[in-house]
Formats: C-alpha cells, sequence, structure tokens
C-alpha cells in the first residue's frame, strides 16, 4: 500500500501517519510544499521511534509524482466524492491520495478520474475528519480487503496466555 500526502501542513499529522505506515508496511510519499521542515521536534516525536524506518519519497509537486510512478492506481479522499470508501476494491499496490489539512485536494485532480474519489461518511453539516484518522480510515479498508498481507492478525499476552 502506498499513502500520498498532497501539500501536508501539519507536521504532528504527518508524524502520526508516518507511524501508521510503518505499523502496516506501507510507503508515505509526500508532495510538496510541506508546511513543515521533517526535522521538527514535533514531526519526530509523533513519529516517535518509528520515523527512521519509515520507507518515504518526496516529490517537488503532484506532476514530479505522476511522472516517478506511471502505474499508479490513485484513490482520491475527499468529502466530495459520490462514494464511500468501503463501495471500492483497493489493489495491493493502491496509492491512497489525501489533500492538505485546510483545502483538500483541489478540484482540477478530483475531476480526472471520479470513480476513483472516495468519501469516509459522516454528518452533513461537518467539514471534515482529521487526517491521520481519514488515513487510518482508508488505509485499513485496503489492508483489509487485501487480508492484511504481512501484517500480525493476532495478538499475544506479555505476561499470561490465553
Amino acid at each position: 500500500m502506498n499513502i500520498v500526502l498532497l501539500e501536508p501542513e501539519i507536521a504532528s499529522n504527518t508524524g502520526n501517519i508516518g507511524r501508521t505506515c510503518v505499523a502496516t508496511g506501507t510507503k508515505l510519499h509526500l508532495i510538496e510544499p510541506l508546511g513543515f521542515q521533517l526535522t521538527e521536534k514535533n514531526l519526530k516525536r509523533a513519529g516517535m521511534d518509528y520515523w527512521d524506518r519509515l520507507d518515504v519519497t518526496r516529490y517537488i509537486d503532484y506532476d514530479d509524482f505522476l511522472v516517478k510512478n506511471p502505474l499508479a492506481e490513485v484513490y482520491m479522499a475527499t468529502t466530495k466524492a459520490r462514494q464511500s470508501y468501503d463501495e471500492v476494491h483497493y489493489p495491493q499496490d493502491a496509492f491512497l491520495l489525501f489533500g492538505k489539512e485546510s483545502g483538500g485536494i483541489p478540484e482540477e485532480l478530483l475531476i480526472r478520474d471520479p470513480s476513483h474519489c472516495v468519501r469516509i461518511p459522516m454528518l452533513d453539516k461537518e467539514r471534515s475528519l482529521n487526517l491521520a484518522n481519514s488515513v487510518a480510515i482508508l488505509l485499513y479498508e485496503a489492508l483489509r480487503q487485501n487480508g492484511f498481507p504481512g501484517l500480525m492478525t493476532e495478538g499475544k499476552l506479555h505476561r499470561l496466555s490465553w
């Protein structure tokens, strides 16, 4: 799986998403401009000790991302989509694209492929969910559909046994 953040603005969200990516073996793609420096303390704190194990690539803009990932099947998370995130099948190498916190994905990108635009259902009057939460919701649905490849699906007790 691949998570793509288009112009993320909040370091702690990106750090949290990075931690989720490490825990799931997911690659993170960051499309500039970023609203923070990758060396910021709060980014590393949100990612904790996971950040050095994160598979992350940066791009100068969306066109650079497309050139370097020509076969990417991109699913765009947006409140403007007609279909829910659980109504599509995500291939094992899907790219889940999320827009910046203040504005989402530009409509010019959304209209390129409406069939790959998905939304998370929520109340009509609410603007959006937190970016890190949205990433986790979509990523885990995509992983579930693919049988959680390579992930531990059964927990272990530390001191006792089941």
